[in-house]
C-alpha cells in the first residue's frame, strides 16, 4: 500500500508533528510506503494566480510542484491531511492545496451527463483527514457546525466521488494533561499499524 501524507504545520515542536510521527510509524509497522507530501518544508506556494485558473479551467496543470504532487497523489492507495484548525477551518496553505493541486482532468472530472463529479483517482480507497484545536469538542460542534467534516469531507471529497472518509478531530490540545496527549499518539500509532 501506498499512503500519501499532506502535512501543513510550520512549526516543528508542535503537536501536529508528533501525530504525523505516530502516523508513520504505525503506517511503516502495517507494511505501507509513506509519501510525505510537508507543504511547509516544500514551500508550497498557496496562491492560486491568473496563469495557474486558466490552468485549471484547462485542466492542465503548469506549475511543476503541483504537476508532481498530482502524479504523487494517481499512486496513493490512501490520503491522510494532517494539520491545526485556526480561526476554526484549516490553514492558507491547506486550503491553497485544495485550490491548486486537487486539479480537475487529475483528481475528478465533471459527469459526462453533467450530473456531479466523477473521481479520477482510481487507486485511492480512503481519505482521512486528523486535526488539532484548542477549542473543545461540544464548542466547534455546536457554535461552529464541525466545518472540517462540512468543508473537506463533504463539499470536497464526498462531492468528488470518494468513499471511505474520515475525521479524526483531537480537540483542547493545549488544555488537556500531557498524559493523554501521549495516550493520543499511542492510540494512533497503533491504529495505523492495522491500516488497510
Amino acid at each position: 500500500m501506498r499512503t500519501v501524507i499532506v502535512f501543513n504545520h510550520p512549526y516543528e515542536g508542535s503537536y501536529c508533528n508528533a501525530i504525523l510521527n505516530a502516523v508513520t510509524k504505525g503506517l511503516q509497522k502495517a507494511g505501507h510506503e509513506v509519501d510525505l507530501m510537508h507543504l511547509d518544508n516544500d514551500r508550497f506556494n498557496p496562491v492560486m494566480t491568473q496563469d495557474d485558473l486558466q490552468a485549471f479551467v484547462a485542466h492542465q496543470p503548469i506549475d511543476p510542484q503541483v504537476i508532481n504532487y498530482n502524479e504523487r497523489l494517481k499512486k496513493a492507495d490512501h490520503l491522510i491531511f494532517i494539520f491545526p484548525i485556526w480561526l476554526d477551518i484549516m490553514p492558507a496553505t491547506t486550503k491553497g492545496f485544495i485550490d491548486r493541486v486537487l486539479f480537475p482532468g487529475v483528481v475528478y472530472d465533471h459527469h459526462s451527463r453533467g450530473f456531479g463529479l466523477v473521481p479520477l483517482l482510481k487507486n485511492l480507497r480512503s481519505v482521512t483527514i486528523i486535526t488539532t484545536m484548542n477549542k473543545p469538542k461540544i464548542m466547534y460542534s455546536l457554535l461552529i457546525g464541525n466545518l472540517i467534516r462540512k468543508v473537506m469531507l463533504r463539499s470536497v471529497f464526498k462531492t468528488m466521488g470518494y468513499k471511505r472518509l474520515k475525521w479524526i478531530s483531537f480537540t483542547s490540545v493545549k488544555s488537556v494533561s500531557q498524559e493523554k496527549r501521549k495516550k493520543w499518539l499511542s492510540n494512533l500509532e497503533t491504529r495505523f499499524s492495522s491500516f488497510n
